[in-house]
C-alpha cells in the first residue's frame, strides 16, 4: 500500500510532536518536601519550635531575606551572579535614616524617603547591568565593584555618627503586627506576589529565564539582550533597597553593615529552593521555598541547642549539596566543570 507525500509529511510532523510532560519533576517537588520533612523534624526534637509564635518568629526572621532573594533570583535566573546586595543595602539603609525623621537632622520625608532610598539602590543595581552590558564586566566583579561603591557612598553619608530614626511611620513596620505578622512580613509577601507576577506575565520575567537558557538564540531571534539585562540589576538594586529600609526599620539606626551576610544567604536560599546558577530555571516561588527552607533550618538549629558558628558552615554544605543535586541531570551531556 503506497503513501501519499501529504500523509507521509503528517506522520512526521506527528513523530516529532514532542509528548507534554505530566506530573511533577523530582527537582521541583525536592525543596517543597524537604521544607515539610525538615519541619517535622525539629518539630519532633524540640517542643519550642513548633509552637505558633515561632512559627510567626519564622515567618518574620524570613522577610527582609525574602525580599533581597526575590531581586537575585532574577539574576540568576539570567545566568548571572550578584554580590551587591550588602553595599546597596547599606546605602538605602543610611539614605532612608538620614531622610525621615531623626537624631542627625531636621528631615521628615516620610514615605518619600523610603522611596528616595530604594531609588537609590535601584540606581546602583542600574550600574552594575551597566558595568556588565557596556565594560563586558564579569557579572560577580561588576557586583562586587558596586558593593564596594555602595558601602563607600554609606560610609560618607554615615560621617562617624550613627542616624537613629524616630519616624513612627517605619518603626511600625517592624514593631506593628497585622493578623499576628509583623508589617515587614506583609510587604515581603507582597514582594513575593509583585515579583512572581513580573516573572509570569511580564515580557522582563519571560527574557529573564529565555537569557539564562539560551542567550544567543534570543539575541539571533532578533531582541536587543542588553536593555533587559540593566532592566533586571536595577530591578534587584531596587528590592534590596527596601531590604536596607526594612532592615532600618528592624534597628530603628541606619547602619552601613545592614546588608552584611544576605548575598550569601540570598544565593543559598535561591539555590536550595531550585534556582539554578546556570540560569533557566527556577524562579520566585522556588526560591521563597529555598528562603523557608534556610530560615527553618537556622530557627530549628537554634531551638535544638546547635551552636550559632556552626550554621554558616552548615548553609555552605547545603548550597555545595543542593548544586550538585541539580547538575546530575546535566552531567552526560556536559562533561566539563567551569
Amino acid at each position: 500500500m503506497t503513501t501519499s507525500p501529504a500523509e507521509a509529511d503528517t506522520d512526521v510532523v506527528h513523530a516529532q510532536r514532542p509528548r507534554p510532560r505530566r506530573g511533577v519533576s523530582l527537582m521541583d517537588a525536592g525543596p517543597p518536601i524537604a521544607l515539610v520533612v525538615l519541619f517535622g523534624v525539629f518539630a519532633a526534637m524540640s517542643p519550642g519550635f513548633r509552637t505558633f509564635s515561632n512559627v510567626q518568629n519564622v515567618l518574620d526572621a524570613a522577610a527582609v531575606l525574602a525580599v533581597v532573594t526575590c531581586g537575585i533570583s532574577f539574576v540568576l535566573m539570567m545566568g548571572s551572579i550578584d554580590l551587591s546586595a550588602p553595599g546597596i543595602m547599606g546605602a538605602a539603609a543610611i539614605t532612608v535614616a538620614l531622610l525621615v525623621a531623626n537624631n542627625r537632622n531636621d528631615n521628615d520625608l516620610g514615605l518619600v524617603g523610603v522611596l528616595v532610598a530604594v531609588l537609590v539602590a535601584a540606581a546602583l543595581g542600574c550600574l552594575s547591568g551597566l558595568a556588565l552590558v557596556v565594560l563586558k564586566v564579569p557579572s560577580f566583579m561588576a557586583t562586587l565593584g558596586v558593593s564596594a561603591v555602595g558601602l563607600g557612598v554609606a560610609t560618607l553619608m554615615f560621617a562617624g555618627v550613627q542616624p537613629n530614626i524616630s519616624d513612627a511611620m517605619l518603626e511600625g513596620w517592624a514593631v506593628e503586627r497585622f493578623l499576628g505578622l509583623a508589617r515587614l512580613t506583609w510587604i515581603a509577601l507582597a514582594c513575593v506576589i509583585a515579583a512572581w507576577l513580573v516573572q509570569r506575565y511580564t515580557r522582563l520575567g519571560r527574557y529573564a529565564f529565555a537569557i539564562g537558557g539560551a542567550e544567543e538564540v534570543l539575541a539571533l531571534s532578533g531582541v536587543r539582550v542588553a536593555p533587559y539585562k540593566v532592566a533586571v540589576f536595577t530591578m534587584a538594586g531596587a528590592f534590596y533597597g527596601l531590604a536596607g529600609v526594612m532592615v532600618t526599620s528592624q534597628l530603628s539606626a541606619g547602619l552601613v553593615q545592614a546588608g552584611r551576610g544576605y548575598d550569601f544567604s540570598a544565593i543559598t536560599a535561591a539555590v536550595v529552593g531550585g534556582t539554578l546558577l546556570i540560569g533557566g530555571r527556577g524562579g520566585i516561588l522556588q526560591s521563597t521555598v529555598g528562603v523557608l527552607l534556610v530560615t527553618v533550618l537556622t530557627n530549628g538549629l537554634v531551638q535544638v541547642g546547635v551552636s550559632p558558628y556552626w550554621q554558616g558552615g552548615v548553609q555552605g554544605l547545603i548550597v555545595v549539596a543542593a548544586v550538585a543535586a541539580a547538575v546530575i541531570p546535566q552531567r552526560r551531556r556536559n562533561q566539563v566543570t567551569k
